[in-house]
């Protein structure tokens, strides 16, 4: 058995949520997973059936460890509140885990110029109701939880393959936006490290090594696909550079240290072009 107590709470249990589930269950742990439809959970989850944007009916168990993950749905996405479900999971919760982890995103930083590399030391700047309503939720989690907080970027993977179909479809895109991103595997991984970490840094940025403009990863894929790169829109340079230093500081070597390694793998996967 791992460094790791025995049960695990997933609350907002999606794609990441199940692949880190899957992995915890081959160790030896127990799974619980809230979501709002929970027939889609692998047989082998405890599933709890919650809508945390409404008042908790369900009973939650008690658990050593918990990973939170509140994905707004599309009538929120302006102005989410992020806040009260945390309030409402507090009191829920027969006791406080020993570690709880929660998922929020390098969006806020959407204030921020993007003159630099941002690290995990920068102060971040929201500039639009959904960055500010994750900022919240972080400083609201480690106010309840003491809530180690991760904030991936670009998060991308097999079956997460909407740029590549940009590319094949020709879309016009803006080339000179600055990106940064992480496999869903090493995502995985992170969390799963940050579960069992004697002293988990406070501030993750799931991040891999390597940022590049959204030009540069669509010339990438359109090279392996051997098709025209897509044209670029009028815009100005935009978005943000993001250090992973810590990430690979925590992991080691990612088994997707950069885009190419990444999209090589998934577009194998994918096997002839679909239009």
């Amino acid at each position: 058995m791992e460094n790791l107590d025995a049960s695990v709470l997933l609350f907002g249990c999606g794609k990441v949520g199940i692949r880190l589930g899957e992995v915890l269950i081959e160790a030896g742990h127990r799974v619980f997973a809230v979501r709002r439809d929970v027939e889609v959970l692998p047989r082998s989850f405890t599933g709890i059936e919650l809508d945390y944007r409404r008042p908790f009916t369900a009973e939650l168990p008690s658990v050593g460890s918990m990973v939170v993950t509140l994905t707004p749905g599309a009538s929120e996405r302006e102005s989410p509140d992020l806040v009260n479900p945390l309030r409402r999971l507090a009191a829920a919760l027969p006791a406080r885990p020993r570690r709880v982890i929660l998922v929020s995103s390098t969006r806020v930083f959407d204030g921020d110029p993007g003159l630099r590399t941002l690290t995990e030391d920068d102060i971040p700047s929201p500039a639009s109701p959904r960055a500010q309503a994750l900022l919240d939720s972080e400083t609201e989690a480690r106010r309840l939880f003491d809530a180690v907080v991760v904030r991936p970027a670009g998060i991308y993977g097999p079956g997460r393959d909407h740029l590549i179909r940009q590319v094949e479809r020709g879309v016009p895109m803006d080339r000179k936006r600055r990106t940064n991103r992480i496999h869903e595997t090493d995502l995985v991984r992170a969390l799963r490290e940050l579960l069992r970490a004697p002293k988990p840094p406070q501030t993750l940025h799931a991040v891999d090594n390597y940022p590049a403009t959204r030009g540069e990863v669509a010339d990438y894929i359109a090279r392996r696909l051997q098709i025209p790169a897509p044209p670029a829109l009028p815009t100005e340079p935009s978005g943000h550079l993001i250090s992973g230093e810590r990430l690979a500081s925590l992991l080691g070597t990612l088994r997707y240290p950069d885009y190419r390694s990444g999209y090589d793998d998934i577009i194998a996967a994918r096997g002839p072009m679909r239009w």
